[in-house]
């Protein structure tokens, strides 16, 4: 296995280019394992830990760009305020030393069905930007999953950033696992409430072949606020078009079974996800906004 570690990204991209089977290494907590357990072997791989420049977040003006290289770690601690979905699917990452290695990018470039952070970026609203020798560009998350651990990525090419959408209303994340900690979720839902746009953003993990939005459940629930006006008054939404929407979530998935649970089980769980966390976030806009007029 040769080992090839550029000391800038422009380096890096050459070397990509040049080799475009070597796999990216950073933080190593998918790929080490599988390197481990010889489940891969790679001939070629490409570490990135010497790029400082992608260690880097920064505020733009209604987004958080996020280098490939910054921890989930940082998004818990510096960024839970502007990515609140984020960080919560962030605090279920791991242990806290994995959580101080793992990155949103290797997250994303893994592709899991089961990837913790993408439901969040998907009900955010999330660009990848992604460069090669031969310039760069930007794909919307919703088409970056391809299939299971299939991404959007061309052969010579390495995400070099992720710029995720403040958020402009209460955002929730919840997971189902066989324990509390360092799970893989058998079946994950995140919601975020758009108050500027008056819309709801629905999305699931783990419960089909890709992270994928609800987008029947989203439409019936936006067609509910807007007809009983419930983002101007602060009324929750009726309970029973709660419970259709919750329906929908799962009507979306599809799950298969396996050894962490069952697909009748998975769509059970994220019909109970997606009521609770819908409940939660609506308590949470009436609670800190009161009734908007």
């Amino acid at each position: 296995m040769e080992f090839l570690r550029p000391a800038t990204w422009r380096e890096a991209l050459a070397v990509k280019a040049a080799h475009p089977e070597a796999v990216p290494l950073a933080g190593g907590t998918d790929l080490m394992v599988e390197i481990n357990f010889d489940r891969r072997r790679p001939e070629r791989l490409l570490d990135l830990s010497r790029l400082t420049e992608l260690r880097d977040w920064h505020r733009e003006s209604d987004t958080v760009r996020i280098g490939a290289g910054v921890p989930f770690h940082t998004v818990i601690d510096r960024l839970a305020a502007e990515l609140p979905a984020l960080a919560m699917a962030a605090r279920t990452v791991g242990s806290p030393q994995i959580r101080n290695r793992a990155t949103l990018a290797g997250n994303l470039g893994t592709a899991s069905p089961a990837g913790d952070a993408h439901p969040a970026l998907l009900v955010a609203g999330a660009d990848v930007e992604v460069a090669s020798a031969r310039g760069t560009r930007t794909v919307p998350v919703e088409e970056f999953f391809l299939g299971p651990k299939r991404n959007a990525l061309a052969p010579d090419e390495l995400i070099r950033s992720v710029a995720v959408r403040t958020a402009t209303g209460p955002q929730q994340f919840a997971k189902v696992g066989t324990r509390n900690a360092m799970v893989i979720a058998v079946c994950a839902v995140a919601l975020a409430l758009h108050p500027d746009t008056r819309t709801v953003r629905a999305a699931i993990g783990s419960a089909a072949p890709t992270p994928l939005r609800a987008r029947e459940a989203e439409k019936f629930l936006n067609g509910v606020l807007a007809e009983g006006d419930h983002w101007a008054t602060g009324r929750p939404p009726p309970p029973a078009a709660a419970t259709r929407f919750a329906a929908l979530v799962a009507a979306a998935c599809a799950p298969v079974d396996d050894v962490r649970g069952s697909a009748d089980y998975r769509r059970h769980a994220v019909r109970v996800l997606a009521r609770r966390t819908l409940d939660r976030a609506w308590r949470a806009r009436t609670s800190t906004e009161g009734a908007p007029a």
